[in-house]
């Protein structure tokens, strides 16, 4: 049981509400919020309290058990605010000093945000969604070992109503964060802003940043041989004319042989448009196909594809794909780490430096122009700091010492395998903020309060038009937003 409660804990960001246990109707009763809903204008604090108190006279009121506030046409429950101290002690985040109004306060926050989404109309499409709910139930189960215990603990009748309740719960997230992103969308700021905000903070207000590193790798990737990319073409077309000739299931040959780790995720099919993040021959083949027609086989960074265009719905396709990649030999891996070891070896004699070397030499077109110094993919500084770096590459760099460099190193990629050499370039010691040395995580910093000041003003807006209900017993928080309309 402790095993499966912290599953739970985990699965908080999906299942906050666990909206089918209660009907969603009003946080105090079911008549004063249909009156109210039907009455806009009676959604200011004193106005909602007395309509609802003039329905006290006339009809019977219904206690909702354990509702603790309503936020549009979503209800927040006291079990969303256990849940969410649950969630914070599952990822270790300290909850001492945190109160049960402040955690009320943001999770109204959020509906806030998903009801105005709503009211914009911003969409999320169903197969993100349902893409989500997969990858989050496919976790849950690896946890617990089976859907039956995973249902037996929220105590659902079958995995389709866990599924309906996910898929509503997923929505109301994304369209939250789609919403939060619209707000501070615009939102940019100019040197001078940045300026003006450093040098308005007193010298105990300016920040300290943690020990950092600026990193550079020369990256080489083994090739495969001729004879093994010839065999992934052949499979490839065999499947095709399987397809076409026979009648074959492209569905079941791509759940089969391809390589494509996302093949599990909506049934194997992508719902793509021209603006989707998939590399560009990708696209560009996907979109010269016919409906129910087949690719032949072709070159991405991740292997060979063929593509089947399930749907043509306007701008957008459903497509499937088989991707496979060739074998790479033990020959060939000996002769990519051979390689790097000979160029680590002539940049210690000094024959080139190391910079040099990942112009000349690197196989990451990302890096190698700039002598093979690594990026942020945070921050799109140059800097990495110690405490907030990625586990792995935290682990490669911190046995090297002053201008040491890595013995060459083998990791799998999206793309495949690939060796590397890592050097450490320059180290930056725990720090005040200096403007000059700093001026990109300065400016971060300012954009985020410009960011937070526009939140506040569009919460202050949104909360008078919106109806908002707080039980009596939470009425006394001191929130941070006027969910009262005081």
């Amino acid at each position: 049981m402790s095993k499966v409660l912290y599953v739970a804990g985990l699965m908080l960001m999906f299942v906050t509400t666990m909206v089918a246990q209660e009907k969603s109707v009003d946080s105090l009763t079911v008549t004063s919020n249909k009156i109210l809903a039907e009455n806009p204008v009676a959604t200011s604090g004193t106005e909602a309290t007395a309509v609802a108190d003039t329905t006290a006279v006339d009809t019977k009121r219904e206690k909702v058990d354990g509702v603790t506030a309503v936020v549009g046409d979503y209800v927040i429950l006291e079990s969303d605010i256990d849940k969410s101290f649950i969630d914070m002690q599952t990822q270790g985040v300290s909850t001492k000093g945190i109160t049960r109004c402040q955690v009320l306060g943001r999770l109204m926050e959020d509906k806030l945000y998903a009801h105005q989404a709503i009211q914009d109309s911003i969409v999320v499409s169903d197969a993100e969604i349902n893409s989500t709910v997969d990858r989050q139930l496919n976790f849950l189960v690896g946890q617990v070992g089976s859907i039956d215990k995973l249902l037996e603990f929220y105590r659902k009748e079958d995995e389709q109503s866990f599924r309906e309740e996910l898929f509503e719960i997923v929505k109301a997230q994304q369209l939250s964060q789609r919403m939060q992103a619209k707000v501070v969308e615009e939102i940019e700021i100019t040197p001078e802003e940045v300026r003006q905000w450093y040098n308005g903070l007193a010298e105990d207000e300016k920040p300290v940043f943690g020990d950092e590193v600026e990193i550079a790798q020369i990256v080489k990737v083994p090739e495969p041989s001729d004879k093994e990319v010839q065999e992934v073409i052949d499979k490839l077309n065999e499947y095709k004319r399987d397809v076409e000739e026979n009648g074959s299931s492209f569905a079941i040959k791509q759940t089969l042989y391809s390589d494509d780790p996302g093949k599990k995720e909506n049934g194997g099919v992508y719902k793509i448009s021209k603006s989707t993040g998939f590399v560009q021959e990708f696209k560009d083949v996907a979109f010269s196909l016919k409906e129910g027609e087949i690719s032949d086989p072709f070159k991405t960074i991740f292997g060979y594809h063929i593509i089947y265009v399930e749907k043509i719905r306007g701008q957008e396709r459903d497509i499937r794909h088989i991707l496979l990649r060739p074998k790479i030999s033990e020959e060939a891996i000996q002769e990519t780490k051979t390689e790097l070891d000979s160029i680590r070896a002539k940049i210690l004699e000094g024959e080139f430096t190391f910079s040099e070397a990942a112009r000349n030499f690197s196989d990451e077109k990302e890096t190698r122009f700039d002598g093979g110094v690594l990026r942020n993919p945070e921050t799109f500084d140059t800097k990495f700091e110690l405490t907030k770096m990625d586990p792995t590459l935290y682990s490669q760099i911190s046995p090297l010492q002053g201008d040491e460099i890595s013995q060459p190193l083998m990791e799998e990629t999206r793309t495949g395998v690939q060796f590397k050499l890592l050097k450490v370039i320059t180290r930056f010691k725990s720090h005040k903020a200096d403007y000059s040395q700093d001026y990109v995580k300065i400016k971060e910093l300012a954009l985020k309060e410009k960011q937070f000041d526009e939140i506040a003003k569009w919460m202050d807006e949104k909360i008078k038009d919106t109806y908002i209900n707080v039980a009596a017993d939470s009425r006394d928080c001191d929130f941070a937003n006027n969910w009262l309309k005081k």
